[in-house]
């Protein structure tokens, strides 16, 4: 039996997003990119460059990792690139994206020649955190003036617009594409391709994906862009969990249980978002409010209800635990990071991945 704390990605599961993906492909004629900043285990890599086109990066790093470990077109993005990166990220890419007009000017001479971009915010987007949301007010994401975006067009090919988030209905995805055309219609006719980020829960049960590639289709055509799509938890959804143990159970109004791990090192958007980790299945006369093993208080996956009382030893899985979590992993309390395990197309279960003390030693000084 392997040890937990363990993250266990499913390649089956994730194959049924790679397809879904594959599907809008060939439907749409658009190109799909991995977003690298939310999920980066390349463990995984050689099922997902099957279905996708390549990876979009938000940082040096991950750029070097996509161009490394992922078949296909590696786009650079970053919201500020510094003086030293510039000669390695333009060795590592196929295009670069400036996050402004300043950055495209400051390395129009070292980046000549170079297939190149400009992110734009059209100040509207589908996020429903002020923390997430590109669109929010004084936001640092992209430019949003058509007059000065107008006045370098001729140093750019293509567009980035990245304004959704979590977006799983198309009627919102349908409406905002259409502000973007209104604001930035003569500028799209005068570009080669246009990226509109991620954020899209296309891969979601339920989705309207017939609806959504013929939107994509016919934006491309009216444009005659090639349009890319930057699929981070889109690709990944309900395809991995985080198994963990019951470390203690105690009672101080409510029943608790401490496992062998922790929302601030292995979980952390549900700390910064506020959220409960999802917790399959759940159901029973039982409450029992689960918690991390490190010292934050607040160190608490949710309640959840079992059909009896938890008890040392008992295994739980948290689904869903793909997106931001991997790429976020800490060492907050010196605490066991999270093994990573895959388990592969023909159901065998193969660990990657382990991390110790010497880990935990080298990642400070």
């Amino acid at each position: 039996m392997i040890k937990t704390p363990y993250y266990l990605i499913d390649k089956q599961k994730l194959l049924v997003n790679m397809q879904k993906i594959a599907y809008v492909r060939e439907q749409s004629g658009a190109k799909a990119l991995l977003a690298l900043k939310c999920f980066a285990t390349w463990s995984v890599f050689d099922l997902m460059q099957q279905y996708m086109d390549g990876t979009t990066s938000s940082s040096l790093y991950e750029l070097k990792l996509g161009r490394q470990k992922f078949e296909g077109e590696a786009h650079a993005y970053s919201v500020a690139w510094a003086d030293d990166e510039i000669e390695e990220m333009l060795e590592n890419c196929d295009k670069i994206i400036f996050n402004s007009i300043s950055q495209l000017q400051r390395f129009a001479e070292r980046s000549e020649g170079k297939t190149r971009g400009l992110r734009v915010n059209p100040q509207v987007s589908s996020s429903d955190y002020l923390l997430a949301d590109p669109a929010r007010p004084f936001s640092r994401l992209g430019e949003w003036d058509p007059v000065k975006i107008e006045g370098v067009i001729e140093q750019i090919s293509g567009f980035m617009f990245h304004n959704n988030c979590e977006n799983g209905d198309f009627g919102l995805f349908d409406k905002m594409l259409g502000t973007i055309e209104e604001r930035f219609g003569e500028l799209l006719h005068k570009v080669n391709w246009v990226s509109l980020g991620g954020g899209i829960h296309f891969t979601g049960e339920g989705y309207a994906i017939d609806a959504f590639c013929q939107r994509l289709k016919a934006f491309s055509q009216k444009y005659d862009v090639q349009v890319y799509l930057e699929p981070g938890e889109a690709a990944i959804t309900n395809s991995a969990s985080l198994e963990v143990t019951v470390l203690d159970t105690l009672y101080n109004g409510k029943n608790l249980a401490v496992v062998d791990s922790s929302i601030e090192a292995h979980l952390l958007d549900l700390l910064i978002y506020r959220l409960n980790a999802k917790l399959a299945p759940s159901e029973g006369e039982h409450t029992v409010m689960v918690c991390g093993k490190s010292c934050l208080a607040g160190d608490i996956f949710g309640e959840y209800q079992f059909d009896r009382p938890l008890a040392i030893g008992d295994r739980l899985s948290f689904i869903d635990t793909a997106g931001y979590t991997m790429v976020k992993k800490n060492w907050f309390n010196g605490l066991k990071m999270p093994s990573i395990v895959v388990k592969q197309l023909d159901g065998t279960v193969e660990v990657v991945r382990e991390f110790g003390y010497d880990d935990y030693l080298s990642s400070l000084s």
